[in-house]
């Protein structure tokens, strides 16, 4: 029985046809090289721009707002018509904006652009975990999850390795033009794949039709303890790390003088982290358990931004964001996980919240750090990382004994 008293997922729901769930993947990996892609670009376009690193970090944040506010709109729209349908117009029109972003000619424009393709690009991925909690019983989904993640961390390597050497090569408006390419081939397979195979829509993948009360929907679920809980703590987790995550190109360009390609390729590996977390995940979860995952992964990340502070030279850097990456999912897929399950009765609608509280503290996490990245460098941003993802994880592990059965 899942919580909520919401009926256990019938067996066949688990044999969807593996191009479908290939295809949802595509989406995700569109939208998370859309999400970091711009990380290696940012000296670029201040440079193009003739603006600060601060101020060009305006794009990060509008894409980020935009991705968290249209969440409210495309949970409840994806419980109503189909998260997949949802997933595939989404995808177009993520890519069209993307394709603006590149032919923008000033920073306003560029971050006005950025909104709108953030906005677009949300759907993917919080839908696509919520289509996997339909499919998949509570017990099998973390491992589910994490193996899906290779699709998303997949997309997060390629775009800031091939962002920062296409920007190198081809300048940063192409980088946009490629991506918008990859959002475009993903929403329209989809669409192809709902017309010729029925598994793309399972049971339970639709609440039943009907008006509903966005407002009083969204209020019904913050009146519950754990989704209060849920929110916070993803919140929190996102403005320390992706506060800091964000400026690591910057620095590296500045404190090392590395080129846009070497810096995309070093940033890249963070992935590579978070892809051996996704391979390794049932083991550790077998063997640390989820308390176990949220700690280790806090204390590892505060470690790994310590160094990143004090490393002497760029030689220490590729194997710390390896950690990184790592350390993040150890903690993070264990909060995707009940995510999942926050309200099974409008599961698209609870995921969305969880993103938008994540993206929301990534938002707010680079907007506090830019002034200090301007003034200061990138290290007392680090070091403020370090002290706050310890804390998290440490208030987080105890309150899972809280969770609902």
């Amino acid at each position: 029985m899942s919580d909520g008293g919401s009926p256990p997922i019938a067996a066949p729901t688990l044999t969807v046809p593996l191009r479908t769930v290939l295809l949802l993947a595509l989406a995700a990996f569109s939208a998370s090289i859309n999400i970091r892609a711009t990380d290696p670009l940012l000296p670029q376009i201040a440079e193009d721009f003739r603006v600060t690193v601060g101020t060009a970090s305006g794009m990060i944040a509008s894409f980020t707002i935009g991705y968290g506010l249209t969440q409210l709109v495309f949970g409840p729209i994806g419980d109503r018509f189909g998260k997949y349908l949802i997933v595939a117009l989404t995808a177009l029109a993520a890519g069209t904006a993307t394709a603006v972003c590149g032919l923008t000619h000033s920073m306003n424009e560029l971050i006005v652009a950025r909104f709108a393709a953030g906005a677009f690009a949300a759907a993917a991925i919080p839908l696509a975990f919520a289509w996997i909690g339909d499919a998949v019983p509570f017990e099998l989904r973390q491992p589910v999850l994490a193996r899906f993640l290779t699709a998303q961390m997949s997309g997060i390597i390629l775009g800031q390795a091939a962002g920062g050497l296409l920007g190198d090569h081809f300048g940063w408006r192409a980088v946009f033009f490629i991506i918008a390419a990859v959002h475009v081939i993903a929403g329209a397979a989809m669409l192809l794949e709902l017309r010729l195979n029925p598994a793309a829509q399972p049971p339970g993948a639709t609440a039943t039709p009907g008006r509903t009360n966005l407002a009083a929907s969204i209020l019904a679920l913050l009146h519950r303890p754990w989704v209060r809980v849920m929110l916070a703590a993803v919140f929190f987790e996102a403005m320390a790390l992706y506060g800091a995550l964000a400026y690591v190109g910057a620095d590296l360009r500045l404190r090392f003088g590395l080129s846009f390609s070497a810096v995309g390729l070093v940033m890249a590996v963070y992935g590579a982290g978070a892809i051996l977390y996704a391979l390794s995940a049932r083991k550790l979860l077998t063997r640390l358990g989820e308390k176990g995952l949220v700690l280790a992964g806090g204390v590892l990340m505060a470690v790994a931004f310590v160094a990143l502070a004090a490393a002497p030279s760029v030689y220490w850097v590729p194997p710390l964001m390896a950690l990184l990456g790592l350390a993040f999912y150890m903690m993070h897929n264990t909060l995707q996980t009940s995510a999942t399950q926050m309200a099974p009765e409008a599961r698209g609608l609870g995921v969305s919240l969880f993103a938008l509280a994540l993206f929301a503290g990534q938002s707010i996490g680079v907007a506090i750090a830019a002034p200090v990245m301007d003034h200061y460098g990138a290290g007392p941003i680090y070091i403020a990382a370090a002290i706050l993802i310890p804390i998290i994880a440490v208030w987080f592990r105890a309150m899972l004994r809280h969770r609902p059965a």
